[in-house]
């Protein structure tokens, strides 16, 4: 069978359907022995028999487990080459009470840059020294509130945000720590919203400005300065960008230390996953190596000590370990001219065939399909099938036409309404950015482990929609 020229160049047609790719899927997926996908040791069917669909799934060992990789790894390789390592996770990526726990007791940080973030760490016990907080516009509410609670470490993003802070800290009899974000330049080679140190947006302080921002910080006796601070983008696969940033920042690191101490480097996240076959993704334990690697070699060739290293994984920690199971409702095949002609017949050579396959969740679950074209992997999960593959689009059930979950992937082509399907890899920045659009309820998340699973955030009902209109005060 000749591929379908609507597909896009990097998918190809899988030798087996019923296959999952272990770079993709979490580490406790599985088929059982009639076919049907296994998470945690509970199979799709179960899970939405018990809890409905759509449902995001979180596979508990898995994050666990990257969770306490991350940590492992930074330590090792920047203990390697004489220097500690801070571990925070990127709490903007997935964050309820129960993975706020299940981090912290793998001995990672918490990065929060709200207020409701931090409320939420609190709730689930984290102490405040052990978060940053971030943010580009910061409340007055949200600075006083975390710098009162005894907050870690208080990322500057603005000129104005030192006095903002010293000014709580004074009132608050406390010395707070911070650090300095600053615009590096560097061009991460990433989706555009997703470049976080290019020249023309909203976050940090140019590199050229550091210095004055820095002398602003020493003359608050308020305030510690602790270092700079970098994020250059996420879903960044290799080391060449972190490494560019290292060196920029630690060159005016270097200028800094001749009026200070600066005793930390703060390197950010960004660290990409594999969505689909096709991604590349490095493990954490080799980005870790390059990246103490980086570092130590700038700071020998600058002639200056070791800085602590922080870093702040979120992506690679949650996101694996998340599975999103869906119910097929429709099927449709859709005729598309491929050099231009109008559809016709389907023994057309100018025609191609697209099969939309609609699910019962859509944007309103998983918003970045449309907001940066993302890929997504998806697999049948109720059965096993041996039907020939039929390329196709999971859309959901959203009033847009660009709503839609995986944009192109090759599904069994008996899939019928009915069917379950399940997109691997939708731990992070999917409940994050999710959505009432046409007042649908964000499903629920489950936590499964061991054969069990249990609810970790409520899902949202018609009612919990209708509580909120104050028309029916």
């Amino acid at each position: 069978m000749s591929p379908n020229p609507l597909a896009p160049d990097w998918l190809r047609e899988p030798d087996d359907l019923n296959e999952l790719d272990a770079s993709v899927w979490s580490r406790t997926s599985r088929r059982s022995p009639s076919g049907e996908l296994v998470v945690g040791g509970v199979t799709a069917g179960q899970l939405v028999a018990e809890h409905g669909s759509p449902l995001y799934v979180v596979d508990e060992a898995d994050v666990r487990a990257r969770a306490a990789g991350a940590v492992a790894a930074f330590t090792r390789e920047f203990g390697r080459v004489g220097t500690t390592a801070k571990v925070y996770y990127a709490a903007k990526a997935f964050l309820s009470t129960e993975v706020a726990r299940w981090v912290t007791e793998a001995g990672m940080a918490v990065d929060v840059c709200t207020g409701g973030e931090f409320a939420v760490a609190r709730a689930a016990g984290v102490d405040p020294v052990d978060m940053g907080l971030h943010g580009n516009n910061k409340s007055l509410a949200e600075i006083d509130r975390t710098v009162a609670a005894g907050i870690g470490v208080v990322v500057l993003d603005n000129a104005a945000e030192v006095g903002r802070v010293a000014d709580a800290a004074e009132h608050h009899g406390r010395v707070q720590a911070v650090r300095v974000r600053v615009n590096s330049g560097v061009h991460a080679s990433t989706h555009e919203y997703l470049a976080t140190a290019r020249e023309d947006q909203k976050f940090g302080v140019p590199l050229a400005d550091t210095a004055d921002v820095v002398a602003a910080i020493r003359a608050r006796p308020s305030l510690r300065f602790l270092g700079l601070h970098s994020h250059i983008g996420s879903q960044i696969f290799g080391s060449d960008g972190f490494a560019e940033a290292a060196r920029r920042l630690l060159a005016v690191h270097a200028e800094l230390l001749r009026d200070g101490d600066v005793p930390e480097l703060n390197l950010g996240g960004g660290f990409g996953i594999a969505y689909t076959s096709a991604d590349d993704a490095r493990p954490l334990d080799e980005l870790a190596a390059a990246m103490a690697d980086i570092v130590a070699a700038e700071c020998e060739r600058l002639g200056v000590p070791l800085p602590v290293v922080a870093v702040e994984p979120g992506r690679t920690v949650v996101g694996p370990g998340g599975t999103t199971l869906y119910t097929v409702g429709t099927v449709k095949d859709v005729k598309v001219a491929v050099d231009g002609d109008a559809p016709s017949g389907a023994d057309d050579p100018s025609v191609a065939v697209r099969r939309y396959v609609s699910v019962d969740g859509g944007m309103s679950d998983n918003a970045r399909t449309a907001l940066y074209a993302a890929d997504y992997s998806v697999a049948l999960a109720n059965r096993a099938s041996t039907a020939g593959p039929a390329l196709v689009r999971v859309a959901g059930k959203h009033c847009e036409s660009g709503d839609v979950v995986v944009l192109a992937d090759y599904l069994p082509s008996d899939v019928v309404p009915g069917d379950l399907l399940a997109v691997p890899a939708t731990g992070a920045y999917c409940h994050s950015l999710s959505s009432n659009y046409n007042h649908v309820g964000r499903p629920p998340v489950v936590a499964v482990r061991d054969g069990a699973s249990r609810v970790i955030v409520r899902g949202e009902t018609e009612a919990d929609l209708l509580s909120r209109d104050a028309g029916l005060d």
